[in-house]
């Protein structure tokens, strides 16, 4: 137990912060969700700044963890965090401000004081948020973090991260012009864009919202955003069976493997961009998104297959089985 909370202990402390105060908003935003029942283009006004706070809190956890743990350039990539941290709550914060106001946090040209003094910091946090994160993925490309496999994660991941960040700036543009909808008070609001392409907001899928009739950039942004926790997962997954599986006792298998499901979950980044390019639906495919699909898949399916072909048919190496007693990360006091 001890040993477990002077880890925590080593993480970002102020992305620490940001993670701890996401959470209290997971908590303030869910119960929202049930005793509030105003809402907001047929969506409760408290699922916006749910969904955003259970993302930052993924998000920055991750980045807590990880940024202690590189080599090089540690005062910069504790600044970067910094300034992560504090861009995410002033951001977050507006949305969740907004939402108690019972009005819309994106796309909103209304003239009050706080909507126009708030849309200013929004505006300008999103860029710092892609910034931050667009530097530490270029950072992270000239060091290493522990084994191979856990390194080209962690790398992997932060760029998609950014690339997701990136898909958002798109999300202003994707709509037919302004238009002007009632909040959750009955006031008229002009909106400078929205989220679906070809179809208007609203009615979407359970949770997401995201459009079942037209495109979502949304989608791709998501999927993006949350790549690094797939990967890590990845890792953390072929690490485990490695106690059981001979063969995936040598980092450059897992290393190898944790490449493939890099290349296929970067395809379905990829395929989810497409789709919202062209005004499709992520559950109304096409037959040109199914072939996408299929052809991801089976060079998936082949790649793992060679993979394990030739991990199985090579002889053990003296001293392979050692790596899996290993730490996932390796001290930064090196």
């Amino acid at each position: 137990m001890s040993s477990s909370f002077a880890e925590v202990r080593s993480w970002h402390r102020p992305l620490v912060v940001m993670v701890a105060a996401m959470a209290g908003l997971v908590v303030v935003a869910g119960i929202g969700l049930v005793v509030d029942d105003r809402q907001l283009l047929t969506e409760s006004i408290w699922a916006k700044p749910f969904k955003f706070a259970v993302s930052f809190v993924l998000y920055g956890a991750t980045l807590a963890w990880m940024l202690p743990r590189l080599r090089r350039a540690r005062r910069t990539m504790w600044t970067l965090g910094t300034v992560f941290a504090v861009t995410g709550i002033v951001d977050v914060g507006f949305i969740a401000l907004q939402a108690a106001r019972g009005t819309f946090s994106h796309f909103n040209t209304n003239t009050d004081p706080i909507n126009a003094i708030g849309q200013q910091v929004f505006q300008s946090g999103v860029i710092g948020l892609f910034g931050a994160s667009l530097l530490i993925a270029v950072m992270l490309l000239f060091q290493r973090v522990g084994e191979p496999a856990l390194t080209w994660a962690l790398r992997a991941g932060v760029a998609l991260a950014a690339l997701g960040m990136l898909v958002a700036f798109s999300i202003v543009g994707s709509g037919p012009g302004p238009r002007v909808v009632e909040d959750a008070n009955g006031t008229p609001v002009r909106l400078s864009g929205q989220h679906g392409i070809g179809v208007p907001d609203g009615g979407g899928m359970p949770i997401t919202n995201w459009s079942v009739q037209g495109g979502d950039m949304r989608v791709p942004h998501f999927v993006g955003l949350h790549a690094i926790q797939v990967f890590v997962l990845a890792v953390l997954v072929l690490r485990a069976a490695a106690t059981r599986v001979a063969w995936l006792r040598s980092e450059r298998v897992r290393a190898q493997l944790t490449g493939v499901a890099i290349l296929a979950y970067t395809c379905v980044f990829v395929i989810t961009a497409w789709q919202a390019v062209r005004g499709q639906s992520l559950v109304h495919p096409d037959a040109a998104t199914w072939t996408a699909v299929g052809a991801t898949a089976a060079v998936t399916v082949l790649l793992t297959v060679g993979i394990v072909t030739r991990a199985r048919l090579r002889p053990p190496v003296a001293g392979r089985h050692r790596a899996t007693a290993e730490p996932l990360v390796r001290s930064g006091a090196a």
